[in-house]
Parts: C-alpha cells; structure tokens; sequence
C-alpha cells in the first residue's frame, strides 16, 4: 500500500511539473489518503502484535 502512496505522489509531481492541475490534485489526494491508512493500519498491527506476542510468550 506504500508503494502505491509512492506512486501516486510521483505521477501528482509529474503532473504538477507539465502543469496537469487536475491530475495532480487527483494523484496527491490518492496519495494522501493511501499513506494515511497505511499508516493507520501499521499502528493498529504493531499493537495488536505486541499484545498477541505478549499474550502468547506468558
């Protein structure tokens, strides 16, 4: 899911740089919400392995 947030962000650059402002608010809002759910389900794992994990080595 990152790569595709690194992907988006990319074609959003590109885009800005040629001077398609649509396509690179479309690409950078894609962009904005893939890496905010990445990061919000790479928080929700970490705690839920260090609880498991917590659970499973007592």
């Amino acid at each position: 899911m990152l790569k595709w947030a690194l992907i988006f962000f990319i074609i959003a650059i590109v885009a800005g740089i040629l001077g398609f402002s649509g396509i690179a608010a479309g690409a950078a809002s894609i962009a904005k919400i893939l890496l905010f759910l990445f990061l919000a389900l790479a928080a929700i794992f970490l705690i839920l392995g260090y609880t498991v994990f917590k659970k499973v080595a007592d």
